[in-house]
């Protein structure tokens, strides 16, 4: 089985700077997303449903949050069948350095290469969502003979300064590959589409091991397999095959900004959203704590009843509605709604408190965080922006633990 022959390098060490106060405290893949998941756990459900089982998670940036979640919630394969997903982080195995890029991560940690000896070696990153078989992508791989094979996804031609463009030809090898273009080469035929790199690379053993140890001594290197290892490879005239996504699904989201990672949590609450978290064929894992069920109920008083109410959204376990209003929004365990409260298209963490008569609505609510009776955030940016931090598109982030002052 040919699964049996790949390990499997997660990348998840990045700062993710771009979601701060998120990634203040915790790295990007440790990110809470979508009430009850890290933003890892998409990726190591990809590897279980696609049968691979020999998974090194290497970490750097502020791990010990995502450390605990891998090893409390992800020991679900068994060592005496030779399976493992194991955190590795950074060392300075080779030297006083830390990761220096993406190769050089797995550059440090080639002994384990040499340990397992497998013949393919796949790269992934921690901090996307999407639901992909890596079987199918590793069966053409080893049909084409490639030495690497990149995933990549059809995107807007606009889209390029963001991503790396792949330029494919007639049967679907990379022709060139270039970092971020403000004027890319469009897909032949679609003059408004381009492939965009996944940052998902499937390696023959031999091929990576050559081209990380030649670009080791390359000074002039980032040392990153878009910017550096690919480019070098296609003026090899090496074998660098283009997987289109496609095949399977049309859903790849890289939640690396903070507007981003809002959206991506809006498409779960959508009427038909395009990322099904409750499809049974392709169960979704974390690590479950032991909340109780949700509750919802009237709060009333002499006059009159606050009744409990939840349109289009997402309540995890433990959540308490007592008389409030949660509207197109996802709420993780143990969130709190008190009487006439109004929660409106929000994400909010674990044992967030939103109080008596508040309302929140364009919000990201981060852990810990008591919103005091009667306030309001996300209706007036000019004074929010005084105390919180406010994305392009308007939505307003609360940092973890903040003590919110009327």
């Amino acid at each position: 089985m040919l699964s049996k022959q790949v390990l499997t390098f997660i990348l998840a060490g990045g700062k993710g700077e771009r979601l701060n106060p998120l990634t203040r405290d915790r790295a990007k893949p440790a990110v809470p997303f979508g009430g009850i998941y890290r933003i890892i756990d998409f990726t190591l459900s990809n590897c279980i449903n696609s049968g691979l089982r020999r998974i090194f998670v290497l970490i750097q940036y502020k791990s010990f949050s995502l450390q605990r979640h891998i090893l409390s919630g992800w020991d679900v394969v068994s060592s005496q069948l030779g399976e493992f997903i194991d955190v590795i982080p950074a060392q300075q195995r080779l030297g006083e350095d830390w990761y220096k890029g993406t190769a050089d991560a797995i550059f440090q940690n080639l002994y384990a290469i040499h340990d397992y000896t497998p013949e393919y070696i796949l790269i992934l990153a921690g901090d996307h969502l999407y639901k992909m078989d890596y079987q199918k992508m590793l069966v053409d791989h080893v049909k084409n003979g490639a030495d690497v094979t990149v995933a990549c996804i059809k995107m807007p031609k606009e889209e390029s300064p963001h991503f790396g463009v792949i330029e494919v030809d007639k049967n679907s090898f990379i022709s060139g590959f270039r970092e971020k273009p403000q004027e890319p080469r469009t897909i032949p035929g679609e003059p408004d589409k381009i492939y965009a790199s996944m940052g998902i690379y499937l390696f023959s053993r031999k091929a990576l091991i050559q081209e990380l140890e030649r670009d080791s001594v390359d000074v002039r290197s980032d040392h990153d397999f878009g910017k550096n290892i690919i480019p070098k490879m296609l003026s090899a005239k090496k074998k660098v095959f283009a997987y289109d996504f496609g095949q399977q699904s049309t859903y790849w989201r890289d939640i690396g900004t903070r507007d981003a990672y809002y959206q991506a949590n809006m498409d779960l609450v959508r009427l038909a959203p395009a990322f099904n978290l409750y499809d049974k064929t392709w169960p979704l894992r974390t690590h479950y704590s032991h909340y109780p069920p949700v509750l919802m109920k009237s709060v009333c008083d002499k006059e009159k009843c606050s009744t409990g109410m939840v349109v289009d959204s997402i309540i995890s376990p433990g959540c308490v509605i007592e008389g409030g209003r949660v509207e197109r929004s996802v709420l993780s365990p143990q969130v709190i709604v008190r009487s006439n409260g109004a929660v409106q298209d929000s994400v909010i963490l674990e044992g967030v408190v939103i109080g008596e008569g508040a309302q929140v609505k364009n919000a990201i609510i981060d852990k810990q965080v008591h919103v005091p009776p009667g306030e309001k955030i996300g209706y007036d940016l000019e004074l929010d922006r005084k105390r919180f931090a406010v994305t392009a598109s308007g939505i307003v982030i609360v940092a973890k633990r903040t003590s919110i002052n009327i």
